[in-house]
């Protein structure tokens, strides 16, 4: 059985927008989409049971409740859904994730906002730069989200989810920032949530806890983004200039 186990009450939403938060390099989507949950108080929704992920309980300090690894929040009043991930995808699972989630996003005619980072070196804010599939770039124009600088790849999950859209010419955006090539990096998170996922989506995000607790936030995922670097660039979600694919 794969696609999603619902365990609340069914949300009232009108062509949603997806937040996907699959850990990739630097940890960006992961962080930007857990704090998203937190700062607007998302409910659980359902748990994704998809072919591949693995069959694990997930518990939170202070909190008896076991749940699985990957699963959905919403907020009806943001009429927003946000995909959280406690565990990488490995290789052998990336194809059957993507088309389980991506055919449940068509089933609902929502609209997804896939994250992504782009190992760089920098000492400024982080670049942000999008790109999109279906009929919704423009949308990036009006929000003066710049488009890549150079030709480049998606790898991981996440690459795996733009690759099912454009080939169903279905609606999503793909939005990639700078970030750390080895450590988690609240500060490019906050980016991804300021300048691309508040406004696509039209919610207030407030980042400021985010950025305050950086430090905290950096040596509680480090463990995490070492096992993401360990599995590999190709299973790992991260941009990379297409010069190194050819």
């Amino acid at each position: 059985m794969t696609g999603l186990c619902s365990q609340g009450p069914e949300p009232d939403l009108e062509e949603p927008t997806l937040v996907e938060g699959f850990p990739g390099v630097g940890l960006v989507g992961k962080i930007a989409t857990d704090h998203l949950i937190d700062q607007l108080e998302m409910r659980y929704y359902a748990s994704v049971d998809c072919e591949g992920l693995p069959r694990i309980g997930v518990y939170r300090s202070g909190d008896r409740t076991a749940r699985p690894p990957v699963r959905l929040y919403v907020s009806d009043d943001h009429d927003l859904l946000a995909l959280q991930s406690d565990v990488p995808i490995v290789s052998a699972a990336v194809n059957n994730v993507a088309d389980c989630v991506t055919q449940w996003v068509v089933d609902h005619d929502a609209t997804p906002l896939y994250l992504s980072g782009l190992p760089a070196e920098r000492e400024t804010k982080p670049e942000l730069c999008g790109i999109a599939t279906g009929t919704v770039g423009e949308t990036l124009a009006t929000h003066d989200i710049s488009p890549p600088p150079e030709d480049g790849v998606i790898t991981g999950p996440t690459g795996a989810l733009l690759n099912r859209a454009a080939h169903r010419e279905h609606d999503s955006f793909g939005l990639v920032v700078e970030c750390s090539p080895q450590f988690p990096d609240p500060e490019a998170a906050s980016v991804l949530l300021e300048d691309a996922v508040a406004p696509i989506a039209d919610v207030s995000i407030d980042t400021d806890e985010l950025l305050e607790q950086a430090e905290e936030i950096k040596a509680k995922r480090e463990a995490f983004a070492k096992q993401m670097q360990a599995i590999g660039q190709e299973e790992s979600s991260q941009a990379q200039p297409l010069r190194m694919y050819q």
